[in-house]
């Protein structure tokens, strides 16, 4: 039926939509039985924090694609967490699992954050000591938009410390420091990209944090949970580039 929002399933469609997803699941699940990986299709739409999506899993998506070529993969990079109750993603990957028993939630990998400034910046302004980082602008997120604690590197840094650029996208704030202007808290795996910035005082100034994927058990696919491992093994892989700058 077209609406003026585009265009939705019947109520014939709606009541059929169930069973014929399970038909899909079902037929993904003998494939997945039988060892045949390209048999798995459908769509997965994996929700996840810009930081991971965009500088670690969106490399990696011509490999899932080649592994599974029947599936339709969405990436959806936000700073927030989808409804995953309402169908909006298959898969979240984010630093606040949620707490009820109709998610599923297991531990990604636990990764590491420190301050970073452009290495010609830190030649001109050199920092002994973590007290010197008030006299030094920085990039953040936007305060009132942070929607976890997580979120809030500053105040952990270092109390009082504020962003005098404040914006929704880390890679946003990463330019800031990248073009000399002053300083940003990135994750290692993030930083370690940009030979041009350097750690500062990283024996001192140490931040930890621990990325989840999340799947809502109803919607616990085949699809879902091959994407899913998919995702576990190559972050396990990749274990050294969270943990600590270069």
């Amino acid at each position: 039926e077209r609406t003026p929002r585009g265009y939705g399933l019947t109520r014939s469609g709606e009541r059929l939509l169930d069973s014929a997803r399970r038909i899909g699941e079902e037929a993904d699940l003998v494939g997945a039985t039988l060892g045949d990986d390209s048999a798995i299709g459908g769509s997965v739409r994996i929700s996840c924090l810009e930081g991971f999506g965009n500088f670690f899993l969106a490399p990696l998506l011509p490999e899932l694609k080649r592994s599974y070529p029947r599936l339709r993969i969405e990436l959806l990079t936000i700073q927030q967490i989808v409804a995953l109750s309402s169908r909006e993603a298959h898969i979240a990957i984010t630093v606040n699992p949620p707490s009820t028993l109709r998610f599923e939630s297991t531990k990604l990998i636990d990764y590491a954050l420190f301050v970073y400034g452009a290495a010609d910046y830190l030649a001109r302004r050199p920092i002994g000591k973590v007290a010197d980082l008030g006299q030094h602008s920085f990039s953040g997120y936007i305060d009132e938009l942070v929607f976890s604690r997580d979120l809030d590197y500053l105040a952990e840094v270092s109390p009082g410390l504020k962003a005098d650029l404040q914006s929704s996208s880390l890679h946003a704030q990463m330019q800031f420091a990248l073009a000399g202007h002053g300083l940003c808290v990135l994750p290692a795996f993030i930083a370690r990209q940009q030979p041009g910035l350097v750690a500062v005082l990283p024996d001192v100034i140490r931040l930890s944090r621990t990325y989840w994927i999340v799947t809502p058990e109803a919607q616990a696919t085949t699809a879902a949970r091959s994407v899913a491992r998919f995702i576990a093994s190559k972050a396990e892989a990749a274990g050294h580039i969270f943990s600590g700058p270069a």
